[in-house]
């Protein structure tokens, strides 16, 4: 296996448990939220801008573990450059990616339309979020086994 491959796998995996770990105290902590309109919008709006940093940071945190394993096991240094074959397979998964999230949101959008609760929009949203996440990941795998 490729590096690369490794990295994306790695990355397929801590994306999941990130965003698991973070659903089950978000949704622990929505059982506390009220039933006002105002304080479920407030929930929501955080949850969001929570997820944001934390996943980030784990990320960074998780990429430098894996570098460091990696380079233990293997003695295989981080590439230190990406030639074009990586750039195009990083363009198809970004553009994968970015269209399962917009589907997402159109989805979202399209549950307040049909007189849905706001939390099922947010829910929607993040949950888009993480499979255009998990979406890029799989493109990315497969151009760099199966070639672009």
């Amino acid at each position: 296996m490729s590096y690369q491959e490794k990295k994306n796998v790695v990355s397929l995996i801590s994306t999941t448990l990130v965003f698991g770990f973070y659903c089950l105290y978000i949704f622990q902590k929505y059982q506390d939220v009220g039933t006002d309109y105002a304080d479920i919008l407030h929930f929501w709006g955080v949850a969001i801008l929570i997820l944001i940093p934390i996943s980030i940071v784990a990320k960074i945190i998780i990429s430098i573990v894996f570098n460091i394993i990696n380079r233990i096991t293997t003695n295989e240094k981080e590439p230190a450059f990406a030639d074009e074959l990586d750039k195009l397979i990083e363009l198809k998964a970004t553009r994968s990616s970015h269209a399962v999230f917009t589907l997402g949101f159109v989805i979202a959008m399209g549950s307040l339309v049909m007189d849905m609760t706001p939390s099922a929009m947010f829910i929607i949203i993040l949950f888009s979020g993480f499979i255009s996440e998990v979406v890029g990941v799989i493109t990315r795998l497969y151009h760099y086994r199966r070639g672009v």
